[in-house]
């Protein structure tokens, strides 16, 4: 009886040992996505502004990005005050009689903002690019008697593509309504690491 019982009891430790084995391996050996390596890349933007398809201008823009990684922003400009609102108040000036005025002001940012990101899908790469391109129209000023709030001229170049490292691409271009001018925003890509 006694063998029996030590027989069995083998058995029994035996196949529950086998059975716990494959679930403590299964648990203790977790599987692990391998780690992305991080590039960086050298964006250089040009703003190209052709008249007739002849250059006329160009502005230059550079900024560094790692990817995997968050959008990153090239903002170059002024704050421009706009009148919101305007009121008289009848109060002590230095003038007897003369109203005083008061103006409410808000900012408004106005010259050359890009924002970036790059993504990579096998060997390629996809940049999108929102870009907006504002200035004021050199008719608008100040009169005397009042005060006029400018006029705000604006392109937005908003686009994605597909890069290839060291060849430059053009991610759009525009029409001066105004003018045969044409605004064209291209970018290159290197490869830092």
């Amino acid at each position: 009886m006694r063998k029996i019982m030590a027989v069995w009891l083998f058995v029994v430790a035996v196949a529950f040992c086998s059975s716990s084995k494959p679930a403590e391996a299964q648990e203790s050996t977790p599987k692990t996505e391998p780690e992305k390596p991080v590039h960086a890349y050298r964006l250089d933007f040009s703003l190209n502004e052709l008249e007739e398809e002849k250059k006329i201008n160009s502005r230059h823009y550079s900024i560094n990005l790692d990817v995997p990684g968050d959008r990153q922003d090239i903002k170059i400009g002024s704050r421009v005050p706009v009148a919101t609102s305007s009121f008289s108040a009848n109060s002590v000036s230095s003038a007897p009689g003369s109203p005083l005025s008061n103006t409410q002001w808000q900012y408004i940012d106005v010259g050359t903002h890009i924002s970036c990101s790059l993504k990579e899908h096998g060997d390629a790469l996809e940049l999108h690019a929102d870009s907006e391109i504002s200035n004021i129209d050199a008719g608008s000023a100040r009169d005397n008697n009042a005060v006029l709030n400018p006029v705000v001229r604006q392109i937005k170049i908003d686009g994605s593509t597909l890069v290839v490292p060291g060849k430059s691409i053009v991610i759009g271009s525009a029409d001066d309504p105004t003018s045969n001018r044409q605004f064209q925003l291209e970018v290159t890509v290197t490869k830092l690491r």
